[in-house]
């Protein structure tokens, strides 16, 4: 387990599906935070920032529809299904509209599930979000569960040296390397996203003219996975977005620009 300030509290939500891992901290407006599509993501994505904006906002880090070390999904996958998981979490938990802070995979999410619910949304942050490409990535078309010194490498890199207890996420992930059906329940996830069907029928740019939730958009100028440009793209196409643009950071925006960053959103979520 990820060590975290003892105000964090590490939970599951009883789904539909079976058992979804979330962390939850503060108190205030209901937040809902949503990692990013790589196998070492979760609610460890958020290790930096869960923290600083539970001083103001009650937060929930969830993972995703086959992510983390909740209880998998083995049937034929559909996008769709990660933003039902999103919505039904909403209904477990009793919450009726939420903040939401996505990124990259999470932004995609969030801007479908802003355009089929928009009742539920209050407020979005979309950090670097995908969605808007029909080109996927290569590293989700050659997916191989990654070994404990590749999971370590990531983390490295990700996090700013000292800033989080890294062999503590890494104990995480290799923990999830060993349970029965993960790889191949994400594998199919991977199968599923990097379809260029999958990928024309949720693109998000035909339904982001009609959000209405208040959005920021949060862009490093210098990521190389979802660029800048689409940032630009993605603050133009959704009426009234503000785009913040995080000078010389790549795409882990909110663990390598966590200062900066938290204090955006939280000047952004509470006003």
């Amino acid at each position: 387990m990820t060590d975290r300030p003892k105000s964090w509290t590490e939970n599951y939500a009883q789904m539909s599906h079976g058992k979804t891992r979330y962390w939850e901290a503060g108190s205030g407006y209901p937040t809902v935070l949503i990692h990013g599509a790589g196998w070492t993501s979760g609610c460890e994505t958020w290790a930096r920032n869960i923290a600083p904006l539970s001083e103001k906002l009650h937060i929930y880090a969830i993972d995703c529809l086959n992510w983390g070390l909740g209880d998998i999904f083995l049937q034929e996958f559909s996008f769709a299904y990660l933003v039902d998981h999103v919505r039904e979490f909403l209904d477990v938990m009793g919450i009726e509209k939420a903040n939401f802070i996505g990124h990259s995979m999470g932004g995609w999410i969030v801007t479908l599930l802003s355009y089929e619910s928009p009742e539920r949304v209050n407020k979005v942050i979309n950090v670097a979000g995908g969605g808007t490409s029909t080109r996927p990535l290569q590293s989700m078309v050659e997916f191989k569960v990654p070994t404990e010194d590749q999971i370590r490498e990531q983390f490295v890199h990700r996090f700013p040296e000292g800033t989080v207890e890294i062999e503590s996420l890494v104990a995480t992930f290799v923990k999830k390397n060993s349970l029965a059906g993960h790889g191949d329940a994400f594998a199919g996830v991977m199968r599923h996203m990097t379809n260029p069907d999958t990928r024309l029928r949720y693109n998000t740019l035909r339904r982001m003219p009609h959000i209405k939730a208040p959005t920021l958009v949060c862009w490093g100028t210098d990521d190389q996975v979802n660029d800048f440009e689409m940032g630009e793209l993605t603050a133009a196409t959704i009426p009234g977005a503000q785009l913040e643009k995080f000078e010389g950071i790549g795409h882990m925006l909110p663990q390598q620009s966590a200062d900066r960053f938290n204090q955006i959103a939280l000047k952004f979520l509470t006003s």
